[in-house]
């Protein structure tokens, strides 16, 4: 039997990474970490890595090194960022002949600030985007596909349409939403009935659904989604099927190098093997390694592990729902 397909669709990122050991010192302030910057300097740096992100393409290389057939599409131009990403998906193997290329779109931009632990600032430029009315989208992009992989879409009406689309072709939805599909909770709530396994952290879970436990919000949220995982960062995760309940601690304790593409590392990550019908247990250990091995690099694709990777047990409690 061949390997299911996974669809992505999303904005792609081109990432550079800066390093300084001396200019990106954190500083405390009420509370909360700031990188101060003073004006009219020029602050060195240690290392600048470039790098391709972007939620779904992270997400669709994790499924071409799992095996899967892994399919992203979107928007991007005929600049120097779009052709890296492009060139990086094509290297992976990921099938982008659905993307739409045009020299009057851009790709995103991210600049990250890299400071000691991990934690870093990042600067963003959107690019193009894209919206209901100018989507140029072929939708024969879902043929044959068994899975959709959706996250910041930027859009909360082409959210609605591509999930309609994704429903006529019978294709299965994961989505992990971001900001703009987060600040409309009642539409967001309404589209869940429509989405297979819904992946958010406890911050994005509350906006969702009343809850103060990952356990609980994850509890209340499969009133509107069979499948739910709630994160918490370095406190672990709780995903459930509406019969199982799985809580995860970490992976392992490893040095954090960059925290960027952790999250995309495990939903991604749960997907390629829940997608291959494997059991909670086994789709969480393996998201869980997937986000730890991605934090060790800098990048959000560098550590993204590759089929017949072995795993070691990890801290989890099983119970039923």
């Amino acid at each position: 039997m061949s390997e299911p397909m996974i669809v992505t669709l999303g904005k792609a990122t081109q990432d550079v990474f800066l390093k300084s050991s001396k200019s990106f010192e954190p500083h405390m302030s009420k509370g909360v970490l700031y990188e101060q910057l003073p004006l009219g300097q020029k602050l060195d740096l240690d290392e600048v890595i470039f790098a391709t992100g972007g939620n779904v393409t992270n997400a669709a290389v994790t499924f071409a090194r799992q095996g899967l057939h892994s399919r992203y599409a979107w928007i991007l131009g005929e600049d120097v960022a779009s052709e890296a990403i492009l060139s990086d998906l094509d290297k992976e193997g990921v099938d982008t002949r659905f993307v739409v290329q045009n020299d009057k779109y851009r790709a995103s931009y991210s600049i990250i600030l890299m400071a000691a632990g991990g934690e870093r600032t990042i600067l963003n430029y959107h690019g193009t985007t894209m919206g209901v009315h100018d989507c140029v989208l072929d939708f024969d992009l879902f043929s044959g596909a068994d899975w959709l992989y959706l996250s910041s879409l930027g859009d909360m009406d082409l959210l609605e349409v591509i999930v309609s689309h994704a429903r006529k072709h019978n294709v299965k939805v994961m989505l992990n939403p971001a900001g703009v599909e987060l600040a409309h909770p009642v539409k967001l709530r309404s589209l869940l009935e429509d989405i297979d396994v819904l992946a958010v952290n406890k911050e994005e879970c509350q906006m969702i659904v009343e809850g103060s436990t990952i356990e609980e919000l994850a509890r209340h949220a499969t009133h509107y989604c069979p499948v739910v995982i709630v994160s918490d960062g370095p406190h672990g995760a709780v995903a459930t099927d509406g019969k199982t309940i799985i809580k995860a601690g970490m992976y392992e304790d490893v040095p954090v190098v960059d925290r960027t593409g952790g999250g995309d590392a495990f939903g991604s990550g749960f997907l390629s093997q829940w997608a291959k019908g494997k059991s909670l247990r086994e789709a969480v250990v393996f998201a869980s390694a997937n986000s730890t091995s991605v934090v060790t690099m800098v990048g959000a694709k560098a550590g993204i592990l590759h089929s017949g990777v072995t795993l070691h047990d990890m801290p989890i409690e099983e119970k039923d729902f």
